[in-house]
Parts: C-alpha cells; structure tokens; sequence
C-alpha cells in the first residue's frame, strides 16, 4: 500500500455522533476525530424523536472538513444503534422523523403481541431478545394506533440504511442492524415473511438484506460536488454499533466473553450459527448478525445510562458533576449498601434517575441512597454483578469456559467499573479499545475495499495498533455474599 487509505466512518450514539478519520497503511490503523456534534432525543408534544435531518446536516460538515483539511478520503459508513427506523413514502418522501426507542408508546405492547403469537413461538422464529421497543413491537404499536404514516409507507430504513440512502440513492437493509429488529429468520439469515403476515404487518417495505462490507455505490453526485470529497464508495459496515464494536475486540480463540460498554452494556459470545433453545428464551438471550457470518449471541444491559441519566438529574438541578468526579466519589463511598437490577423497566426513562434508584431500593428493603457516590456505587456494582449472572448463563448456554472478558467502548475508560466486573466475575478483564466502534466500522469498509481479508486479520490490526489494560481479579470472596443478594432481587 503506497499511501494510507483514509477511511471515514460516521458513528452515532444515542447522545452524540462523530466523524472519525481511519488511516490505514496496511498494517496499523490510526485514528482522528474530524468532527463530534450532540444526539438525543427531541420531545414534541408527547412522543421522542431522532432528528434525522440535523444529523445528516452534520455528516455533510464531516465531509467538507474531509475535503478542506483532510485532502478527502477513501470511502465512508455509517453506525448507528438498533432498532429505530424511519418509513419513506412515495417519491422517497421522509414521513416524518423517526421515533427513538425510548418512547413510550410501546409499553404496554408485548403483551398484545404475545397475545397473538405465543412468546416461545416468537422466540423460535426470530431469536432475538424480548425488549418493547423492537423493530417489530414498534410496528405493531403503531398498527395498534392505526398511524397513517404505516399506511403510506412504501419502504423501511433503519438508521444508518436511511444516512446511507441519502448518501447514495441505494435503499437497502444492512444484515447486522436489521439483526435487531425481531423480524429476521435467524437459521436463514432472512425477513421472517410469514411472522409478519400473521401479525398484518405489511412486508411490501422491506428491503434487500446485504452483508457488512458491501459496496453500495459511489457517493451521489450532488453530495460529492457540494462537500468536495468526490464520487468516492459508499460502504455498508457492520452498521449496528455493537456489531461493529465486537469485530474490533482484539482477541483470538473462543474462550472469551465481551461487553460492548457504553449507554448499553452489550454482553455475549460470538458464535457460528444461532442459538435458539428454550432456555435461551427463558433467560431471554438474543442472536444477532456479525462480521464474517457470525452471530453475536448476547444480552442487552442497561449499562451505564443510569449513571449518564444520574449526572444529567443533578446538573439539572445546579450540581456540575464530572464523570471522574463521580467515579471518585463512588470509589469513596461504602461498598454494597444498596444494589438495583439494572434492567428493571423503571430505569428506562424515568423523570429523576437518583429517584428511581433510591425507590428501587426502598421498595426492595434496602436503604436509599442519597449522596452521588452512594448512588454512582449502588448503580456501578449492580453493573458489574450483572456482567457475573450474564456470564454464568453464556457458559451453561455455550458449554463454553469463558476465561476472559473484553470491555470496548467508552466504558472500558471506567477504572472502577473495570475492576468491579473483574472481581464480580473472577476473570481478568481486558479494557481496551475505546473507540471500538469506530474502528469496526473503519475495518470491515477495510475489508469492503480489499485492502483486509477477513475479520481476523482485522483483529490482528486492532492488536498492533491500540493498547489495553487488564485488570486483574483480587477481591473476589467480597463479592459472593452481595451475589446472592443480588440474583433475589432478579427474581430469577
């Protein structure tokens, strides 16, 4: 390779997006933010909603700054997270912006769901974990209140096949994030047709399944002239942001375990084919798409949302807290006084996240947790018993010794965090890379322009490239009687 190749991916989070620069001489990547900007929900009336237009105004300055100080690039991708999707309607009409998976209008819904197709038969057609705001409960609550947007819709775009589509013109379904949506055939790796005509969903708005790494055609000539870049390719990567986070974990062999860090806390395997067993349901797993044909057998954790949302409640109310300040303060304060299920519903989107957790403990009867460090710590060390009950179940599911776990993402910055789930779960814990999103997007586009074969050569890039921290486990026993405290408050 003469040159570099300056390869861009775009990824978005639930609270901010950014453009990140790849450049890869063939053997090391490196990496440069070109441009960060804020996400989030917006509030109209009663409903949450993703404003697309906003986000993709911010990709064109991306591309402009690419052009003007970067001498342009190689090709681009988008990642997003799951499930949300927008409608187009005839002419390619955006009908309106697409509702962010926090919203409540899907409550009440699975029950309904599974009022019409039993869950263990819902479970065995898709695989994927029962969460309210899936792709396909959104439908059906929006089938429910008879939304006239499902009426003129023509065709379905996740997040990032909708950035893609106004990139390119080409409207197609990436496999990894189509993964999500509770309406994929896991043992075919295609729309579950039938599923849907039983629930009178229509299934004319699907697209063409295609695979991370596909080359979906060059830029569309008015963006290139307008931004500077050129007709350079336009790649579909793993565009899920786990998937792309997990094809960039440095490890080899199968005896490890990963936690894709962040909003969410993504835990799982990564496996050959799908796991679609009755206990799987019951411990309500899920079995979504990867890299290179693999499956990325899972579970979805609160993760750390509830501190995110903690930090957010205080400065609403004048108390500016750092994030390093609040890991001190939770390093300082008593361990194991209180601890919460994560992924209790309450936590979803409640008005007052300190509140939340205290009414939890409260109603659980155990004490309330007042100050920040208590509360960062109650919701840091219910985390990481979590990331111990997940991994206990990969391995009776897998029959699979886990001996490591690799945490990605902006929550392997988390000394604390890192160190709890290493004793929490008595295995080393490797931290490391931050910015694995961005670099699984960067190397399966890599992979999309030939310059990388295969997913583990992708993965031997990542290992000569960035550094990790591991973390060894050494206050274990600390933490069997907290275990078992912990597993009561399941109810599982």
């Amino acid at each position: 390779m003469t040159s570099p190749k300056k390869i861009l991916a775009f990824d978005l989070g639930a609270e901010s997006g950014r453009g990140v620069l790849g450049l890869f001489d063939g053997k090391r990547l490196q990496l440069e933010v070109v441009h960060r900007f804020p996400n989030g929900g917006v509030r109209t009336l009663d409903t949450l909603h993703w404003d697309v237009l906003r986000l993709y105004g911010e990709m064109l300055t991306t591309l402009r700054k690419c052009a003007g100080e970067h001498g342009g690039i190689d090709s681009l991708g988008v990642d997003t997270w799951g499930v949300d999707f927008a409608l187009l309607g005839r002419d390619n009409t955006l009908l309106g912006n697409p509702r962010h998976y926090r919203d409540p209008h899907t409550e009440t819904i699975m029950d309904a769901a599974f009022a019409r197709v039993p869950r263990a038969e819902l479970f065995r057609q898709t695989g994927i974990q029962f969460m309210r705001f899936n792709t396909l409960f959104q439908l059906l609550a929006m089938q429910r209140d008879r939304s006239p947007l499902l009426d003129m819709a023509e065709t379905m775009l996740f997040m990032p096949d909708l950035f893609h589509f106004f990139f390119t013109g080409v409207k197609v379904n990436e496999f990894t994030d189509a993964s999500t949506s509770q309406m994929i055939d896991p043992g075919s790796r295609s729309w579950a047709y039938g599923l849907l005509q039983s629930f009178g969903l229509p299934t004319n708005i699907l697209g063409t399944l295609v695979r991370p790494g596909q080359v979906l055609g060059p830029l569309r000539g008015s963006v290139a002239q307008e931004t500077g870049v050129g007709l350079v390719p336009v790649i579909a990567p793993a565009s899920h942001d786990t998937a792309a986070a997990v094809a960039a974990v440095p490890a080899k062999g199968d005896s490890w375990a990963y936690i894709s860090s962040g909003t969410w806390s993504l835990m799982g395997v990564e496996l050959s084919a799908p796991l679609v067993t009755e206990r799987a349901r019951e411990v309500n797993f899920t079995n979504e798409g990867g890299v290179d044909g693999t499956i990325r057998f899972l579970k979805n954790i609160m993760g750390l949302w509830l501190v995110q949302e903690c930090r957010r409640t205080w400065e609403r109310e004048g108390k500016a807290y750092s994030y390093d300040e609040l890991t001190r303060l939770a390093e300082a304060a008593p361990p194991f006084a209180s601890l919460v299920n994560p992924d209790d519903l309450g936590f979803i989107l409640p008005a007052n996240m300190p509140a939340a957790l205290a009414d939890f403990c409260r109603h659980s009867g155990q004490p309330a947790p007042t100050e920040p460090g208590a509360v960062v710590r109650c919701a840091l060390e219910s985390l990481a018993l979590r990331y111990r009950w997940v991994l206990e179940r990969l391995e009776e599911l897998t029959g699979r010794r886990l001996d490591t776990i690799h945490i990605v993402g902006g929550g392997s910055q988390n000394a604390l965090l890192c160190q709890f789930a290493a004793d929490a779960c008595d295995r080393p814990v490797v931290a490391g890379p931050v910015e694995a999103t961005a670099i699984g997007n960067v190397l399966v586009q890599g992979i999309g322009l030939g310059v990388l074969r295969s997913l583990a050569e992708a993965r031997e890039v990542v290992q000569r490239s960035f550094d990790v921290r591991t973390y060894t486990p050494h206050q274990s026993r600390q933490w069997q009687e907290p275990y078992a405290r912990f597993v009561k408050l399941l109810g599982n």
